[in-house]
């Protein structure tokens, strides 16, 4: 029964993601650099189907920190031509997770 509960539950929630599948990439720009120096707030890209209970648990489990709160933001894709072809860069979503003031992440 606690099999059924379980595929009931996945069911509901949509795909299960993985913490690895949910935090695509840190983010490094002189922006996010200064976020994270002055407010130990880090960015990364995040699978555009993460909700923000999944990053937070991504980022928690990766990283062994406490998460504080999470910002997200639904990019578009930026116009590009390539000669006489127009094409799109692919649509994104990005997150801003503020960690406790204890806790930091070192990347470099």
């Amino acid at each position: 029964m606690s099999t059924e509960q379980n595929e009931t539950e996945e069911a509901t929630q949509g795909l299960a993601l993985e913490p690895y599948q949910v935090v695509l990439r840190p983010l490094v720009t002189e922006k996010g650099t200064h976020i994270s120096e002055r407010y130990n707030a880090y960015t990364f890209a995040v699978n555009p189907l993460a909700t923000k209970t999944d990053i937070k648990k991504a980022v928690q489990e990766l990283w062994d920190v406490r998460v504080v709160k999470i910002r997200t933001q639904n990019r578009k894709g930026k116009p590009r031509r390539h000669k006489i072809s127009k094409g799109r860069t692919k649509d994104w979503k990005k997150a801003i997770v503020e960690l406790h003031e204890d806790d930091r992440i070192s990347f470099f």
